[in-house]
């Protein structure tokens, strides 16, 4: 009994400690799906609008913006998070005298901010939402990601970038791997033959979710 109680503090701490380290592993994966699952419903989303050309909505995006909180919802993903849409394109548009790589539009969601949660590029946040110069974006001519390893969008198309940062919640204790921050990016190549104009927000129009606000 003397032994047994002089090693249960120890038994009892590595096992406390092994069950925070394998769910900091599951939290892991499970932000790492959710980027990809994000940036692969953007890539997709629209209405036809021609026979030739796919329209992308507001409504769209608040909807895969939707389906991301969702699949995060079990670690409260937009209380303790921030996500980032970035529409990268690499396409001539009617203000352009050649093709230029720009983020035309960016959209978000998650209530943090600051250093370690906003995303690395911004643009303006009417960016996008009609097809004149003073709304065309930001150039990023060397592409996004991290230092070297940088993401172009193909010649005359372009790729959704998705950045996910997440602070961790200890299932048991913060004392054992203290405050992490997770994050992860993920992009996908446009699938259809978009009209990359603009961001459109027909009638009835719905609320951008543009990255001046910061909600859950």
């Amino acid at each position: 009994m003397v032994e047994f109680a002089f090693t249960l503090p120890f038994l009892a701490g590595f096992a406390l400690y092994a069950m925070e380290l394998t769910n900091f592993a599951l939290v892991n994966m499970r932000v790492n799906q959710i980027a990809l699952s994000l940036a692969d419903n953007a890539s997709r989303v629209g209405t036809d609008a021609t026979l030739t050309t796919q329209q992308l909505r507001e409504v769209d995006m608040n909807d895969v913006l939707q389906a991301a909180r969702y699949q995060g919802r079990g670690i409260r993903l937009t209380t303790f998070g921030r996500i980032i849409v970035s529409s990268v394109e690499n396409v001539q548009q009617t203000y352009d005298t050649a093709p230029v790589q720009r983020i035309h539009w960016q959209r978000c969601i998650g209530m943090r901010s600051g250093t370690g949660y906003n995303s690395r590029y911004s643009t303006t946040t009417t960016a996008g939402t009609d097809a004149t110069v003073g709304n065309a974006g930001t150039t990023v001519a060397s592409g996004v990601g991290d230092p070297g390893a940088l993401i172009s969008a193909p010649a005359g198309s372009g790729l959704m970038f998705v950045e996910v940062n997440y602070e961790y919640q200890p299932l048991v204790t913060a004392y054992f791997l203290g405050t992490r921050q997770i994050r992860f990016m993920s992009s996908y190549i446009i699938r259809d033959n978009r009209d990359f104009s603009r961001i459109y927000n027909p009638n009835p129009a719905a609320t951008r979710s543009t990255c001046n606000v910061f909600a859950a």
